[in-house]
């Protein structure tokens, strides 16, 4: 400690952590929400954040894209770091009609036919859960803030610039309501070292009608995703 990815010392770092992936959204959840923040983190350009949200302590720490990044964070996070849970927040297109643009997504379990798991766990992993006893306290926070969450399972994909119909094929024989980057590595990270993680999601793009948020939109429309999120974790 440090590695080569993250500068702080463990002490820097609370054990409940927000991923976002874009470290821009780390520093407004940071200057928005949370109280007594201090910078713990900028290398690679990773800005994180460690504060207080009604008296809990907590960290926010962006992913960056994809399996790889999730991969390395979450795995130096949980490991090195010693933290006891992870809950991504994001953005994800939908495959399901029933969900629009807005809605908020609980990610229950992830598939992905990355190879990412074989090389992690030296076996074939397609389908993953996230904590059920993160899921819950989620859930149950949702319905007394009023907020209509659904949940189901993300298909985690490698490429977001990939071909349509092979990616919706795969998602919907799986099952998968979303398709978003991150979720799969993180969950897989979190069993290997047995602790919490899980996701929640802000649909940004129906894939089947091509209505989607404007770039303000995702910048200012995810407040109810964030609130949800540190809601949740003064229960924990």
């Amino acid at each position: 400690m440090p590695t080569p990815h993250i500068e702080a010392i463990e002490e820097d770092i609370a054990k409940i952590v927000i991923m976002p992936g874009d470290p821009k959204r780390c520093e407004y959840i940071a200057k928005k929400f949370l109280k007594g923040t201090r910078i713990i983190n900028k290398l690679r350009g990773a800005t994180a954040y460690t504060g207080y949200f009604k008296n809990t302590r907590i960290t926010v720490f962006p992913s960056g894209m994809g399996i790889p990044s999730m991969g390395i964070y979450s795995h130096e996070l949980f490991d090195i770091y010693n933290v006891d849970t992870i809950i991504r927040i994001g953005t994800t297109g939908s495959y399901d009609e029933s969900l629009k643009v807005y809605d908020l997504f609980l990610v229950d379990s992830a598939y992905s036919n990355t190879n990412y798991d074989e090389e992690v766990l030296g076996k074939s992993i397609n389908i993953i859960n996230s904590s059920l006893e993160l899921n819950t306290i989620i859930d149950k926070t949702a319905k007394e803030l009023g907020l209509n969450l659904r949940r189901g399972r993300a298909f985690t994909t490698d490429a977001f610039y990939s071909n349509p119909k092979t990616t919706m094929d795969l998602a919907l024989e799986n099952n998968c309501s979303v398709v978003e980057m991150e979720s799969f590595a993180l969950f897989l990270n979190a069993k290997k070292y047995h602790k919490r993680a899980t996701s929640i999601l802000t649909v940004t793009d129906e894939i089947y009608s091509g209505n989607q948020m404007t770039a303000k939109e995702r910048e200012i429309r995810l407040n109810s995703m964030i609130n949800l999120v540190l809601e949740s974790i003064i229960k924990i």
